[in-house]
């Protein structure tokens, strides 16, 4: 099946403890769930940011969350056993539970601390006003929630860069390329950028030295066209034109539009080597390499060392 939210694990987590009602041991816990709940080969590859997998991450949480409240304890570093209030949880939520339910149960029993509990506890031994709670309406851990906040402010910040491409002057478009492509370190230690005169430039917008010599050379167009502009085949046959004119073989068209399906099935079947780069892609990278944007702010995520208290 696939991988469950992370409270999705609540239930699961208490059902493998309650086979034996022994202490297990973290890994070996997450990794007897994982096989009963039918988690796939697939599934197990699937990677957060911090290279550990979805399903393991998710699993962590739910223990974080039985152990605040009394459903678990731990006997020793890195074991976990099920308590008389986890397996009253079992009792009571045979068909799953969630954080609320959970936080309910606590709060009415008296027994463990909720997630809530924990945020609101400023001033007396608690970790401040936020809870760590991840919000209910989510299917994400904590740590996916901020992965896909930068997800959703990378996005925003990509469409403004396209914008501001577009509303620039085509020298500026053309200069910004080219600073794309030095730092993505295509002009090596010693090599350099020139563009082109905007006219009578045969084509070529400007050219990248790969070494102090100029004996390799990438050959660069860039055309500022609409966002929802398509760029067909005729303009990479012209660019196409222009590279064998130079007695060159390799190139980069890039434009804050698009490109037709012609236009990328041309640039694949001929001889010199073309890659062509959408707006989607561009905005991409100029995020990736720093080109027209500046870091705002750098958030350190931690989490527990588990092979330190092993």
């Amino acid at each position: 099946m696939a991988i469950r939210k992370w409270d999705g694990y609540l239930i699961p987590v208490l059902e493998q403890l309650a086979i034996d009602g022994k202490s297990w041991k973290r890994r070996t816990l997450i990794e007897a769930v994982a096989q009963r709940d039918g988690v796939t080969e697939e599934d197990r590859k699937q990677p957060q940011s911090n290279g550990a997998p979805v399903h393991v991450n998710r699993m962590g949480w739910a223990l974080s969350g039985l152990k605040k409240s009394g459903a678990i304890e731990q006997p020793a570093r890195a074991h976990f056993q099920i308590t008389a209030f986890g397996r009253e949880l079992l009792r009571r939520y045979p068909s799953g539970m969630s954080v609320k339910d959970l936080n309910r149960e606590v709060e009415e029993t008296g027994k463990g601390t909720t997630w809530q509990a924990l945020g609101k506890a400023e001033g007396r031994g608690g970790i401040g006003k936020l809870s760590s709670q991840p919000e209910e309406e989510t299917d994400l851990d904590p740590i996916e929630q901020v992965e896909t906040g930068v997800a959703r402010n990378d996005a925003f910040v990509a469409e403004e860069l396209l914008t501001r491409l577009h509303e620039n002057e085509p020298a500026f478009f053309e200069q910004a390329v080219l600073d794309l492509l030095m730092a993505m370190g295509y002009g090596g230690t010693q090599g350099k950028a020139t563009r082109t005169q905007l006219s009578n430039d045969g084509g070529i917008d400007g050219i990248i030295d790969q070494d102090a010599l100029g004996l390799s050379r990438i050959y660069v167009q860039a055309k500022r066209y609409g966002l929802d502009r398509s760029i067909g085949r005729p303009d990479i046959q012209g660019f196409v034109g222009a590279l064998q004119g130079a007695q060159a073989d390799r190139g980069v068209f890039l434009t804050t539009g698009k490109f037709s399906e012609g236009a990328k099935q041309y640039a694949e079947a001929v001889a010199s080597r073309v890659v062509l780069i959408d707006g989607v892609r561009l905005a991409q990278l100029m995020i990736r390499y720093g080109v027209g944007v500046q870091v705002k702010r750098t958030v350190a995520i931690v989490e527990v060392d588990e092979d330190y208290f092993e």
